[in-house]
């Protein structure tokens, strides 16, 4: 973070300095900001932010204890002898974070030649800005978000990482709602941005598709030099009306949908390897042409990797540097297609952090391209609710669930109430027996995995984060040899007797694709 006094601080976020005089205001320094008691150090601005289950306010006293120096915060604290803490403040802590961070990318703009680069869309974020940030960081010091930092809280924390020398800045924007990418936008200024995918993901949230393409397409809107968007997905193509600079499309195959007006980056000849890693031919439009054999588990990956490659090459990064790095970088933030081989030979894909319709389907995909490998292999499915659906909820689950039947899926495991729709769905398709089966809790489905996974069986689990099968996925991947199976066993499972009708009468109805769809 670029140091900043007191006085600027209070500037910067409309707040009224308290526990300080005028000279103080200048004197007290803090070089480095966190809403984390545990992260502070000397020259901590602390911030006091309100959360779901506690109040930062109850940390400040411990906050200056280890090297505060000054807090934000919606109300005063004293310390044992009454008297106040240096601090800023505010209505909201949270809006005072985001105009602080704006306050900063002003800074740094007139300082030096940082380049900020804004990620948004339903899927692939994450992943994407990981790869940004290898390939980046060939070119100048980099900082992107730790994580998924890329609400109103995650985003301002990412700006108060980056100092005077920061060369570029990526940025993760995410959204619940309208208005969310633009707030956002406003504060870091993105002078390129890319645009992934519109997807279902909060669709209950946003209320509805089309809501979630209104609001991705915000930062068409907020971005000063330069767009890449995705070429292959219909609502993104058209968010080119909403910008006025420069665009680039990225895509799989080798024309534009729009007949080749706009530049193209894309992939040809693309297949999953051995390891089901995605490989192809990488076009750029100054008509150069890398093989790339990327480390990034399931074929999906190809549109994060198009659109890490087309950002790159819009801010001038070299070509040849950027295919060496796409190559070269595999998974780095936790939980996104995280791979972890067992010494009993066991396979676990950890994919659990998040989860929509579009990325179950990916994973389920990517599982299944890892089972065909000579020899065949077992594949597993641990699967948790998908969350923030709204009314297509039980939908979205029972499309799902036949899906895994439809893809010859070996092994279902559906865990929780929420997902219950996925185990009746797979029945209704056609799974039986030992195919499938719900669970209510993690530690029912680990006894069922302890049991019956054998050496070469892959397993993926998939979930929203809430869901917390993420957790059972470490504990899997982590778990003991002594608790390693020696020889398979059948553990308790629910058959076709089990089968439990749903309240929704029409639940289980055959699906038909959205007629919207391109």
């Amino acid at each position: 973070m670029i140091e900043l006094s007191a006085a600027e601080v209070t500037q910067a976020v409309a707040g009224t300095l308290m526990g300080a005089d005028d000279e103080s205001a200048q004197s007290i320094r803090v070089s480095s900001a966190t809403t984390d008691s545990r992260e502070v150090v000397a020259g901590t601005l602390f911030l006091a932010k309100p959360g779901e289950t506690t109040d930062g306010h109850n940390f400040v006293p411990s906050a200056f204890e280890t090297g505060a120096t000054l807090a934000l915060v919606e109300r005063q604290i004293t310390d044992a002898n009454g008297a106040l803490y240096p601090s800023v403040l505010v209505d909201d802590v949270v809006l005072a974070m985001g105009r602080l961070a704006a306050f900063i990318i002003e800074k740094l703009r007139g300082a030096g030649e940082i380049t900020v680069i804004g990620i948004t869309g339903s899927a692939g974020k994450t992943t994407t800005k990981d790869l940004l940030a290898g390939i980046f960081a060939t070119a100048g010091k980099t900082v992107a978000p730790v994580g998924s930092f890329n609400g109103e809280v995650g985003v301002p924390l990412t700006v108060f990482r980056a100092e005077y020398d920061t060369r570029y800045l990526v940025i993760e924007m995410g959204a619940d709602g309208l208005g969310h990418i633009e707030y956002l936008a406003n504060i870091v200024k993105p002078d390129v941005g890319a645009i992934l995918k519109v997807g279902t993901a909060h669709a209950g949230e946003f209320g509805g598709v089309d809501n979630i393409e209104k609001t991705k397409g915000e930062l068409a809107e907020g971005v000063s030099q330069a767009l890449a968007l995705n070429d292959d997905d219909y609502r993104v193509r058209r968010m080119i009306s909403r910008s006025s600079v420069p665009t680039i499309y990225f895509g799989v195959g080798e024309s534009n949908h729009d007949g080749g007006v706009q530049p193209r980056v894309s992939a040809t000849n693309l297949v999953t390897g051995a390891t089901g890693c995605p490989e192809f031919t990488l076009h750029f439009p100054d008509g150069q042409s890398f093989a790339i054999a990327s480390r990034l588990i399931g074929e999906h990956h190809v549109y994060n990797l198009l659109a890490a490659a087309t950002l790159a090459y819009q801010v001038g990064i070299e070509t040849s540097v950027i295919a060496e790095k796409l190559n070269e970088l595999g998974a780095t933030s936790r939980w996104r297609m995280e791979r972890t081989e067992r010494e009993d030979g066991v396979t676990v894909i950890n994919d659990a952090y998040n989860a929509n319709p579009e990325s179950m389907a990916a994973a389920l995909r990517a599982l299944t391209q890892l089972g065909r490998q000579e020899p065949p292999r077992r594949t597993w499915a641990v699967l948790g609710a998908m969350l923030e659906l709204g009314d297509a909820s039980a939908e979205e689950h029972d499309k799902l669930g036949r899906l895994a039947v439809r893809m010859n899926i070996s092994k279902l495991i559906a865990i929780g109430a929420e997902a219950k729709p996925i185990y009746n769905a797979a029945h209704l398709e056609g799974s039986w027996g030992n195919e499938a089966t719900w669970v209510e809790t993690n530690d029912q489905a680990l006894e069922i995995l302890r049991s019956e996974l054998a050496p070469g069986d892959v397993v993926l689990f998939k979930s929203s984060n809430a869901a917390k099968v993420k957790d059972l996925g470490d504990q899997v991947a982590q778990d003991a040899p002594e608790n390693h199976a020696t020889e398979t066993r059948t553990a308790s499972w629910l058959s076709a007797g089990d089968f439990v009708n749903p309240v929704n009468s029409d639940f289980g109805a055959k699906t038909t694709p959205d007629d919207t769809q391109e």
